[in-house]
């Protein structure tokens, strides 16, 4: 991707008038029809002396079962920067709708402790579109960063997946080998969520997608039922690998079937720390316990 000067932002835009705009752009492209190319935006977005409400804080750490802390966690983190990366995404040179999106996989990189005290610069771009055999995914980029400083605090890479959606001149890959059967191990917790959960996540991250908020707004971007956010599932089980996981770490996850709410969740987590050793990786998947489908899983890594 050429280098670009980032487009500086006064504030923090709004998730609630992006989905709004989001949906404005999606009607006029179903009248008007598409007339985007198969080319990224060559533009990041960026915010600079971000800061954190310690109330929002308090209220993330309770949901998701983190210590209570000065120190934000890592997917906190992810939901601060998130309205700056859906910022980029409903761009109208960005070539693919925003709304149905499927959130395949995230990459963060947890650099350095980040206090609720900190200012931040925060800067988001979109990367490497390609093809995929359901239709096209791309990379979203966001980093933060002291306010004022070149050091990168925490690095995060989402990839989503517009579903049915083929641009011209992005070749679909090979299909894939036949994956390896799923064997259920023994759980280490289990997690009843309720109807409500994905709007009880959406009122401490700000992510009112409507996929997540209610049976109607999910059936009307083409889901049976609400589903629950792929980042609180991915946020609660690193809760679950505890302080153990330090300062620096990577943390990855795969999200591979969605989980309709209301729903149960089983979780199991294995933890790599050699007798007398520090702790080096918690791998965790998670299923659902009466049909036995993976949901997501990943890995927590010392860095």
């Amino acid at each position: 991707m050429t280098t670009v000067q980032p487009v500086i932002l006064g504030e923090m835009p709004s998730l609630s008038k992006l989905y709004v705009n989001a949906a404005a752009q999606a009607a006029r492209r179903r009248v008007l029809g598409s007339q985007e190319g198969s080319v990224l935006p060559e533009a990041s977005h960026e915010v600079r002396g971000v800061t954190t409400d310690v109330g929002y804080l308090t209220a993330y750490q309770h949901f998701i079962g983190e210590t209570a802390s000065d120190v934000l966690p890592a997917g906190f983190i992810h939901a601060l920067a998130f309205p700056l990366a859906i910022s980029v995404m409903t761009r109208d040179d960005f070539p693919l709708p925003l709304l149905g999106m499927v959130h395949l996989s995230n990459h963060v990189e947890q650099l350095s402790p980040v206090l609720f005290s900190e200012r931040l610069d925060i800067t988001a771009h979109v990367e490497n579109l390609r093809g995929h055999r359901a239709g096209t995914q791309l990379d979203v980029v966001a980093v933060v960063r002291g306010a004022g400083t070149a050091d990168t605090l925490w690095r995060g890479v989402s990839t989503y997946l517009a579903k049915g959606v083929f641009l011209p001149g992005i070749d679909k890959p090979s299909p894939a080998g036949a994956e390896s059967d799923f064997k259920v191990p023994d759980p280490t917790a289990l997690w009843n969520l309720g109807v409500d959960t994905g709007r009880a996540y959406a009122a401490v991250s700000g992510d009112f997608n409507p996929i997540h908020l209610s049976v109607l707004s999910a059936k009307a971007l083409g889901m049976r039922r609400s589903i629950a956010h792929g980042m609180y599932l991915a946020s609660r089980a690193l809760a679950d690998v505890g302080a153990v996981k330090g300062d620096a770490f990577s943390w990855h996850v795969d999200f591979e079937a969605p989980v309709f709410l209301p729903g149960l969740v089983a979780l199991d987590i294995s933890t790599v720390q050699p007798p007398g050793g520090s702790w080096q990786r918690s791998d965790f998947v998670a299923w659902n316990p009466r049909s036995g489908r993976r949901h997501f899983f990943g890995t927590a890594a010392a860095l």
